[in-house]
């Protein structure tokens, strides 16, 4: 379940950290945070673009409602969640880069799944029909 995490943060800096975060993922497709942000990120950027595949107006305005910026929204239906049409999850990926150097935080960066994966696991499933 997304939002289990405190995070250390009071409920209302932690929630609008987050749409921030999910904000900047889908606009800019790469983000480096820490690991248990990414975590928390991941999860609810793949509820964002599972909510996206469904392009109705209640789908936007849900969309509408999280992230913070119509531009981005609008890049994440008409970009962003037809790549992942024929993908049920697994829109991100989390990769660890080592310890932060200030506080040794275990650091990483969190990316939108590039073309190349999505084709195999499209591939795949036409393949097993």
């Amino acid at each position: 379940m997304p939002g289990t995490r405190k995070l250390g943060r009071a409920s209302d800096h932690r929630k609008a950290m987050l749409r921030a975060m999910v904000t900047y993922l889908l606009e800019n497709g790469k983000i480096e945070t820490t690991v248990t942000r990414a975590k928390e990120v991941r999860s609810l950027t793949e509820k964002m673009i599972t909510v996206a595949k469904d392009n109705t107006l209640a789908a936007k305005r849900q969309a509408l409602a999280f992230v913070t910026k119509e531009d981005v929204v609008k890049k994440l239906f008409d970009e962003i969640a037809p790549k992942y049409k024929d993908v049920n999850g697994g829109y991100c990926r989390i990769i660890k880069t080592g310890p932060r150097r200030g506080d040794a935080a275990e650091m990483c960066i969190i990316e939108l799944v590039g073309d190349e994966k999505v084709e195999e696991k499209t591939k795949e499933k036409k393949a097993s029909k």
